[in-house]
């Protein structure tokens, strides 16, 4: 039986419209690189055979950039929502990948990831048929509200703040996405596709650093978190 590879799809072809400015948030500064190359650097503390990242069509500045593993690098054109750029990164790995390779999907604006969570999701899933995610369980009071005003505490019990990498067979995850696809669901993440598929999840508990940059604020938050594990190392 032969040993299944690793390889990894960054969908980066977002706007970023949620942050605001005019800038993608993936090409904004952040502890002396830009959030983009931060996230898929620290992708390569594990033994990627190659990195598929799906940038927007009119995208200039992606390739250019100095990553640190350039040769395991490809470039492809990603679509309008997330899933249809891991499609795109997907097609790319179809003549390259075996059915039961591990993809590992990533958000380009997560770029605090730590090493030992990255080990530990590989680690964890390695032997799994399926695959799984980093997630936290959620630790605050939530509230359901319409119009501005409370209509339900929601049990935290049993809750997880889904993160990423979110690691899956290639095979089983090509099949969901484009399932997920045809049926007009668009899946936030990849694990939502394999649920739909009908396939159990698994979930490795994460790290609160693992911060993705959504709005303007993150920035100051994500710096501080790059600071400290830069003191830690």
């Amino acid at each position: 039986m032969s040993v299944a590879r690793l390889w990894a799809v960054v969908p980066a072809a977002g706007s970023g419209r949620r942050f605001g400015g005019s800038t993608p948030k993936q090409y904004l500064k952040l502890h002396n690189q830009l959030i983009m190359v931060h996230s898929i650097n620290r992708l390569f503390a594990l033994p990627l055979l190659g990195c598929v990242i799906a940038i927007s069509p009119d995208d200039e500045l992606a390739q250019t950039l100095h990553y640190q593993n350039p040769s395991l690098l490809h470039f492809v054109a990603g679509g309008a929502e997330r899933m249809d750029s891991v499609l795109a990164g997907l097609e790319f790995l179809q003549d390259r990948a075996a059915s039961d390779d591990w993809v590992l999907v990533h958000d380009v604006a997560r770029p605090c990831i730590a090493v030992d969570s990255l080990n530990k999701l590989h680690e964890t899933l390695i032997g799994d048929a399926v695959g799984g995610i980093l997630a936290i369980s959620v630790r605050d009071t939530l509230k359901k509200a319409v119009d501005g005003n409370i209509v339900e505490t929601v049990a935290r019990d049993h809750l997880w703040q889904a993160q990423t990498p979110q690691m899956f067979r290639f095979g089983l995850l090509r099949d969901a996405l484009i399932a997920a696809k045809q049926q007009n669901f668009q899946v936030t993440d990849e694990a939502s596709a394999v649920e739909l598929a009908g396939f159990s999840v698994k979930i490795v508990e994460g790290r609160m650093d693992n911060i993705k940059v959504t709005y303007s604020d993150d920035l100051a938050l994500a710096e501080a978190i790059l600071q400290a594990q830069a003191i830690k190392n």
